[in-house]
């Protein structure tokens, strides 16, 4: 599950996944994709991340849930 473009440091927003470089989270990224917002409004709207950079986000979500052991709520 290794993605160098994604860095965890206790010291940069409370040690949440985040693009390098940046002190945009994994979180953020996704959020604003569910909300709808495009790729290119979210580039506009952080000039220091990169179409690279969501990508990886993206990537990096995907390798955690499938990590994670998921178990059914009972209703």
């Amino acid at each position: 599950m290794a993605n160098a473009c994604i860095v965890s440091d206790p010291n940069i927003m409370m040690g949440k996944p985040v693009v390098a470089g940046t002190r945009i989270t994994v979180e953020l990224i996704l959020e604003k994709l569910s909300a709808s917002e495009t790729i290119e409004q979210i580039l506009d709207s952080h000039p220091t991340l990169t179409r690279e950079g969501i990508q990886a986000a993206i990537k990096y979500a995907v390798d955690v849930l499938r990590s994670d052991v998921i178990l059914p709520i009972g209703a």
